[in-house]
């Protein structure tokens, strides 16, 4: 504290180190455990190279439109038929060609058996046909309304087939930015590809990205202070916030997000399969307590897998309240009906994200007063993806899934979660085929109420991210629809 004390004292008086600089350093609060964004669903891959070192056929903008990328445009034959014409000046960093063979193999790569891409699901429902160089066809098996969104998320992005197998640690792509060097622990950096787009473009790049891995809020706190970085997107910052704002020498953005707090269950681990008992996990647990715990205030409750802002909310935040009374009655008549010991010992796996730990421990006291012993486990995010995500080797854990348009995941077949409803998977395929909009928001209402009445997790809140940066940088995201450092837009005033 005292070390900190010095340094916010400093920096009070000092430029920021790296005001006059045309380099640029952020922070992260996750370091990524690789750069492939369609081996791994850690969000923190794509907040280095979406947009930055790997692009897709369109773009997801901040204020959540779709533009072109790699393609130029696109047209739909009918709802599973769709035409992608590619740019024609674009080539990877090792000098390939980027062409719609490596948009074929791309797709195809993502929907193999093998694949670890989390969105598998959507690339195994199309075929791929490449009719020229610079045309891509994809005939869907259903419809996918949210199509040209999706193609614009990391899972989607356009890799170079002879280099593809490597991504994870030399990534080629075609972006703005290619690897520089990766001090694991540490940081990150990242510099300006002199081919991306032609010399022009290249050149109004910032030079040299370097991102640093900090997941202490304090010392997140401290290295903007000292000028050690110069943009914190998503920092965990909310107590210093009045500093920041005060302080000329920064700029401070409130982001708003379709991210989704929650705590998971997991529903193949007994007798957390019994609706009896999540109730009385749900109803043990106050969101407004959370919300100041994890996110300093920094967060809208939500009562179901969706967000208010998203097409189709339904506020379901009356279904599952806080009430310790009736989680002590609830999992006082599971008892007895399953048998099973009380109180009731479960797991609650941490990442490391300061929102996780810094509200785990309240989870886990107000789960205790309704009769349950709680272990708190404070892993790393590489366990948390290996024992978690993978081996499904939990009861439960606290998450943020920041990607939007994801409910499909409660119809993936062996998701970690283990939640499984042949009524969801219905309702997730009517959505998908709906006749029109109206019908489809009219869906998604239904599908958000069947989770919550489920209670497949625990829905926590929306989290507000908030930004802080040194004031003469310009061209950050305000809204937050997608988890990205859009680099090409940034630079220095």
């Amino acid at each position: 504290m005292r070390r900190l004390l010095i340094l916010a004292a400093l920096a009070l008086s000092l430029p920021l180190a790296h005001a006059a600089r045309p380099n640029l350093v952020l922070g992260m609060t996750l370091e990524p455990p690789g750069l492939d964004p369609t081996a791994n669903a850690s969000a923190a891959i794509a907040e280095i190279v979406q947009y930055n070192v790997f692009e897709t056929l369109t773009k997801i903008n901040a204020d959540g439109k779709v533009t072109p990328l790699l393609a130029t445009d696109w047209a739909m034959g009918d709802p599973l038929t769709w035409t992608f014409h590619l740019r024609r000046d674009v080539k990877f960093q090792n000098g390939e060609p980027c062409n719609a063979v490596a948009v074929k193999f791309s797709f195809e790569r993502a929907a193999a058996a093998a694949s670890t891409n989390k969105d598998r699901r959507l690339f195994s429902n199309m075929a791929v046909a490449t009719p020229d160089p610079w045309t891509v066809v994809l005939t869907l098996k259903t419809p996918e309304p949210d199509l040209l969104f999706m193609l614009g998320q990391a899972t989607a992005v356009i890799v170079e087939p002879k280099s593809a197998a490597s991504n994870g640690t030399a990534p080629v792509g075609t972006g703005p930015y290619m690897l520089d060097a990766w001090a694991k622990g540490s940081q990150l950096s990242l510099k300006a590809s002199p081919g991306w787009r032609g010399a022009a473009a290249a050149k109004g790049l910032i030079p040299r990205v370097s991102f640093r891995f900090i997941g202490d809020p304090a010392a997140q706190v401290a290295a903007l202070l000292s000028g050690d970085v110069d943009a914190f997107p998503r920092a965990a910052v909310a107590r210093s916030l009045d500093q920041f704002k005060a302080d000329p020498r920064f700029q401070v953005i409130r982001n708003p997000s379709r991210a989704k707090t929650i705590l998971a269950i997991n529903h193949k681990r007994k007798p957390l399969d019994d609706i009896r008992v999540r109730q009385a996990i749900a109803a043990a647990i106050d969101r407004k307590a959370v919300i100041e715990a994890a996110a300093d205030g920094f967060g809208v409750p939500i009562g179901s897998h969706y967000v208010p802002g998203a097409p189709g909310y339904v506020d379901l935040t009356g279904l599952n309240t806080f009430d310790p009374v009736r989680a002590k009655t609830l999992l006082k008549d599971a008892s007895y009906a399953l048998n099973f010991p009380r109180p009731l010992p479960l797991t609650l796996k941490l990442p490391p994200t300061p929102y996780a730990r810094q509200s785990g421990e309240l989870i886990a006291a107000e789960l205790a007063k309704a009769g349950m012993a709680v272990k708190v486990e404070n892993i790393e995010w590489a366990q948390w993806m290996s024992g978690v995500y993978t081996a499904h080797n939990y009861d439960l854990t606290l998450i943020s899934h920041v990607e939007p348009l994801d409910l499909g995941n409660y119809a993936k077949p062996g998701y970690y979660w283990g939640y499984e409803s042949a009524e969801f998977n219905q309702l997730h395929a009517r959505i998908g085929s709906a006749p029109d909009e109206a019908t489809r928001l009219k869906l998604l209402g239904e599908a958000q109420k069947l989770l919550a009445r489920d209670v497949a997790a625990v829905y926590l809140y929306q989290p507000l991210w908030i930004t802080v940066a040194n004031k003469s940088l310009k061209g950050l995201w305000v809204d937050m629809p997608v988890f990205v450092n859009d680099l090409a837009a940034l630079h220095w005033e």
